[in-house]
């Protein structure tokens, strides 16, 4: 598969390769040399909510952050 590069320095991939690959927009592609070829690796995106799970609680069961809160019930 070929493609050619932009004025602008962009590439379009190739729609099969995107598919077989699960590229995506929004995608984050991560470009590398290694002897004298480029390299594209797909980065896996991170889900904002799983990088703070379970940090606000800070060993504490609901009830207990419920009651630190409110005041018990």
């Amino acid at each position: 598969m070929k493609a050619k590069v932009a004025e602008r320095g962009q590439v379009t991939i190739p729609k099969a390769l995107r598919l077989s690959l699960g590229i995506r927009p929004g995608t984050v592609l991560e470009f590398s040399e290694e002897k004298g070829r480029l390299v594209a690796t797909k980065k896996e995106a991170s889900n904002p909510v799983d990088e703070f799970y379970g940090t606000l609680g800070r060993g504490r069961n609901t009830k207990q952050i419920m009651d630190a809160i409110r005041g018990p019930v």
